[in-house]
């Protein structure tokens, strides 16, 4: 730490609002507590999570940081105690709890990625969060299995674009809705078997058309509210429905007649909130399973825009106009 600035420019607010309300600041240097590490950043993803948290509906967990920021990728400069000398001066990436949206932030150890030759690291600030997401809820808490079928709302998002790569890679039939004929072309480009244009046609009435009336065997929802009756709709027999975002509203009316009868199940996540241990299991279970095909260069992040950190502002203005097709990400260092 002697050889490091004692201050560090951040992104923060002082009050909930629009994008406009974020602002530069200058803070103490954070200090790595046992187990910890200390990044230099250099790009922060930005997430959906980021823009609820500005609007004061998601706030930071008790101990984390309040500034904005969920991963990033830099140069691990300091280390806590219990942490091997070995990941001094890496590059790596990760998922944090807060505090992205800086020049310096704190991370887990055990939730760094050590970022592969070949990995640019505006990429590689762009999986974490979307990798951990989708891999827990459609390959742990929804089970997928080769050779089934999964519906997956906003397919040209962060987390849409990657449930297509990932699904794809373990083969998946992948349908997506997205927003407009240019969304779906764009879907279709980034390996969907089929897109469907919401606001063109019933996806509900899509799905049972591409199926032949079999329905799907997972709906990845991002939306709830009035979606989830008619995601149900979709589904086949045994089928899972998991919900990680609630951009639509956060209560759903559905028949529990049906739920019986067709054996469905209902479950969903958040990520944020989640344990440091189990987050660390996910990492290494990540680390075991799918980094090997970051490695490889057959996982790659689909890319929207890059920010200057100061430019967070339009960052998340972009991100509000639901325009971006894949990651929005700021460069730090």
């Amino acid at each position: 730490m002697a050889d490091l600035p004692e201050t560090m420019t951040s992104m923060g607010f002082d009050a909930p609002g629009g994008p406009e309300v974020l602002r530069s600041e200058v803070l103490p240097l954070p200090s790595p507590g046992p187990g910890q590490v200390l990044l230099k950043v250099a790009y922060a993803g930005v997430n959906r999570p980021d823009v609820i948290q500005r609007q004061g509906f998601y706030p930071a967990p008790a101990g984390a940081s309040p500034i904005p920021g969920l991963e990033i990728s830099g140069e691990v400069v300091a280390l806590g105690s219990d942490v091997s000398t070995d990941l001094f001066g890496r590059k790596v990436c990760s998922l944090v709890a807060g505090g992205g949206y800086a020049e310096y932030c704190l991370a887990e150890a055990d939730q760094c990625l050590q970022v592969p030759p070949g990995l640019p690291l505006d990429q590689a600030a762009a999986l974490p969060e979307t990798l951990m997401t989708v891999w827990h809820n459609v390959f742990e808490r929804a089970y997928a299995r080769e050779g089934e079928a999964i519906l997956v709302h906003g397919g040209t998002s962060g987390i849409g674009s990657m449930a297509i790569m990932l699904g794809k890679l373990y083969g998946l039939t992948v349908i997506v809705t997205c927003g407009g004929p240019d969304k779906c072309k764009a879907a279709l480009a980034i390996g969907a078997d089929h897109a469907i244009d919401y606001k063109a046609a019933d996806f509900v009435e899509e799905v049972a058309r591409i199926t032949g009336g079999a329905g799907v065997h997972i709906v990845l929802d991002m939306v709830a509210g009035d979606y989830v009756a008619r995601n149900l709709k979709c589904l086949g027999e045994d089928g899972r429905h998991v919900t990680i975002a609630v951009q639509g509203g956060t209560r759903a009316e559905i028949n529990m007649a049906v739920v019986m009868s067709r054996r469905l199940m209902l479950t969903g996540s958040t990520l944020r909130s989640r344990s440091k241990a189990f987050k660390a299991a996910l990492v290494a279970e990540l680390r075991d399973t799918v980094w090997p095909l970051v490695g490889e260069g057959a996982l790659r992040p689909v890319m929207d825009q890059t920010f200057a950190l100061t430019d967070v502002v339009a960052a998340h203005q972009r991100m509000e106009a639901g325009t971006h097709i894949g990651k929005i990400v700021l460069k730090v260092g």
